[in-house]
């Protein structure tokens, strides 16, 4: 174990001075909470999903629908994720690595989708391809459907998952440096060999901690897809449109059994995170 190791768990340590029963009251309250809001809610969906038998939950998730909204929306987070992969790396690596003109604007166009409503933004992109937006027409002489397509879909669903590969990798190559491309660079390395052989191989965990997120925010978006996906059954819902149809219709055990899935995804999501996070810090620790 490494001396900064050390020093932080004998930190921590020495945080610990409440008495043992203000202890428990805080760690009592926050089991509480977490069984309440989160462990509850799992149960009930898992329960609800599997309240007709195996045999009804499988046919509920081999359903037309079910099948139709699965590939949908693993092609759209595909889709999305790909292109936030490339943007977020490139984002990144310009704000860590170089000083130009408009970065602080670059930064804060990243995060603009967080500070946007999800519905807002589906609705922008109604008003730039709809019937009557600016880029309506053009669309319509060219016959490309946009809206209510896989397009559209992929588009909404790539704007609000826009900030989380950049946001993963900025703060991890900020304390990285600069100094090991320097060195690449003055032994004759082109950009490119640079990027792939050393830059890359830093951020790796950061990399696949900013896909994992960006995934799964994709897999669970709702609001932006709502607006430009028009509903159609069969065609435009992906796994969280389908939920709320299946739910309205009083449909509750397919219904559950599709929000099952989306469950899953995120305690998957969850294991994978941490594990990503172990390799961070470790990093970090070897680094220091």
């Amino acid at each position: 174990m490494s001396q900064i190791q050390t020093t932080a768990m004998s930190a921590r340590a020495d945080t610990r001075t409440e008495p043992w029963l203000v202890r428990g009251v805080i760690i009592a309250i926050a089991v509480t909470f977490l069984t309440v809001f989160v462990v509850l809610p799992l149960v009930v969906v898992f329960a609800q999903a599997f309240s007709k038998g195996i045999g009804a939950y499988f046919s509920a998730l081999t359903d037309p629908e079910a099948l139709s909204a699965i590939r949908l929306t693993l092609t759209v987070a595909a889709i999305s994720v790909s292109l936030n992969l490339a943007f977020g790396v490139i984002a990144a690596w310009a704000i860590a690595k170089f000083e130009f003109p408009g970065k602080t604007f670059l930064i804060s166009l990243i995060d603009l989708p967080f500070s946007v409503s999800p519905v807002i933004s589906g609705l922008v992109f109604v008003l730039l391809f709809g019937a009557q937006g600016f880029f309506g027409p053009m669309m319509q002489a060219h016959n490309v459907q946009v809206l209510f397509a896989v397009p559209g879909i992929a588009l909404a669903t790539t704007f609000v998952t826009f900030p989380f590969v950049a946001r993963a990798l900025i703060p991890l190559m900020h304390e990285q440096g600069t100094q090991e491309e320097e060195a690449a660079i003055s032994l004759g390395a082109s950009g490119l060999q640079t990027f792939f052989r050393v830059t890359l191989p830093n951020i790796k965990w950061g990399v696949l901690y900013g896909v994992l997120l960006c995934n799964a925010r994709a897999m669970g978006e709702f609001g932006a897809v709502s607006v430009v996906s028009g509903h159609i059954r069969g065609e435009t819902n992906t796994m969280p449109l389908l939920v709320e149809i299946l739910y309205n219709e009083y449909q509750f055990a397919s219904s559950f059994a599709v929000a099952s899935l989306l469950a899953m995804l995120a305690l998957i999501t969850l294991v994978a995170k941490t594990i990503l996070e172990r390799h961070l810090d470790e990093g970090q620790f070897s680094r220091d």
